[in-house]
C-alpha cells in the first residue's frame, strides 16, 4: 500500500431518499473496512449535499474521490476524474465537485486529484433503505473502492476525465 498518500472518500447523498443515500452508505461501510484493516492514510467523510465549506476539507488530501448514486450512466459504477470549474449547475446536490476542486485552488493555492464516483441508482423516492439493485452496485463500488486504496496509483491512472 501507498502510505504516503492521504487519501479523503467523501459520500453524499440523502439517506431518506433510497437509492440517494448510496454514497453516504458506501463511506460507513469503508470506515469499517480501514479501522479493522488499520489503514492510517485513508479518511471519510459525508453530507447531504456538497457545500463550499467543502473546498476547506479537501485542502489537506492528495486524493479525494466523491461518492454519489446518479441515474446519468448505464453503467454499475463508474469513476471519473473531475477537473476544476467555476460554473454552478444546479442539481438535488447544492454544488458540483469541480466546483469544490476549483474554489479549493482559488483559496488554498492547491488542488488535490478529485475523482466522482458515480454508483447507479434506481428509486429516490422518500423512504429509507436501497432498493436490491441499487445495493449490488454499492457491493461493487465497496469491492473496487477496496482495491484503490491498496494501489491508488495503478487504478486512477487511467481514469477518464468528465467534460
Amino acid at each position: 500500500m501507498e502510505a504516503e498518500i492521504k487519501i479523503l472518500l467523501f459520500g453524499y447523498g440523502n439517506p431518506g431518499r433510497k437509492d440517494d443515500g448510496l454514497g453516504p452508505v458506501l463511506t460507513g461501510l469503508v470506515e469499517k473496512w480501514i479501522l479493522k484493516e488499520k489503514i492510517n492514510n485513508v479518511f471519510v467523510d459525508s453530507n447531504y449535499q456538497l457545500n463550499i465549506e467543502d473546498a476547506f476539507t479537501i485542502r489537506d488530501y492528495d486524493i479525494v474521490i466523491f461518492a454519489d448514486a446518479t441515474v446519468e450512466t448505464t453503467e454499475d459504477i463508474k469513476l471519473t476524474r473531475i477537473l476544476p470549474s467555476d460554473k454552478v449547475n444546479f442539481t438535488m446536490h447544492a454544488v458540483h465537485p469541480a466546483f469544490i476542486l476549483d474554489l479549493c485552488q482559488k483559496l488554498y493555492d492547491y488542488a488535490p486529484e478529485v475523482y466522482l464516483l458515480h454508483i447507479k441508482g434506481y428509486e429516490f423516492e422518500l423512504n429509507e433503505g436501497l432498493s436490491d439493485q441499487a445495493s449490488l452496485n454499492l457491493k461493487k463500488a465497496f469491492v473496487f473502492i477496496q482495491k484503490v486504496i491498496q494501489e491508488p496509483i495503478r487504478y486512477l491512472e487511467s481514469i477518464e476525465t468528465e467534460r
